[in-house]
């Protein structure tokens, strides 16, 4: 019985098969040559070359964008509670996939695009430092934003732990021009 069984699937599977065959010379030859040229196939030996496909533009370095332009975050805005981060993660990779350096001035975000930089001011002291947005954070319930432990330090919480903050987003012409005199500021302040 099983051996009948086994005979009769492989004459169904052979019957299957042979009616998805075509027979050599059925097809139409001028076009299955035009279904190709308008498939972006090549041609085969001796069809006919009735038009050549326009080649589509090289992009020109013209139009790329430079290394450092990251994006407008201009629009931001957010209050909050911030924490800071040190030396427990220093040296680890962040979500941008560079190291975390303690004495620089980044910070996490959770929806922040990466490489953004935004000016946090401290609400109860109103210093404020502006940072760019390398990581993804905090994981801790009420608060918005994770600061390095150098932001900290200049935004005076570093003691505290956490503070009220209001964040304000930057283009990068704004934050070209905060961190040179940022910088100026921290030079005269050593």
């Amino acid at each position: 019985m099983n051996s009948r069984l086994l005979r009769l699937g492989g004459l169904f599977a052979f019957l299957a098969l042979t009616g998805c065959a075509v027979p050599q010379g059925s097809a139409d030859q001028a076009n299955a040559a035009a279904m190709r040229t308008q498939a972006g196939a090549p041609l085969g030996y001796g069809d006919a070359l009735t038009s050549i496909p326009a080649a589509a533009p090289k992009p020109s370095l013209a139009d790329a964008k430079p290394l450092d332009a990251g994006p407008d975050v201009s629009d931001f805005h957010q209050t909050g509670r911030a924490s800071w981060y040190g030396t427990k993660f220093h040296g680890r990779k962040t979500a941008s996939g560079e190291r975390y350096n303690m004495n620089a001035l980044t910070a996490a975000h959770k929806t922040l695009p990466l490489g953004a930089f935004v000016r946090v001011t401290n609400m109860t002291n109103n210093k404020s430092v502006v940072v760019k947005i390398n990581d993804r954070g905090p994981y801790i319930r009420g608060r918005v934003l994770d600061v390095s432990y150098a932001a900290a330090r200049l935004l005076g919480l570093s003691k505290a732990g956490t503070a009220r903050v209001k964040m304000e987003g930057l283009s990068q012409q704004e934050a070209k021009a905060e961190q040179t005199a940022q910088a100026e500021t921290l030079a005269d302040n050593r």
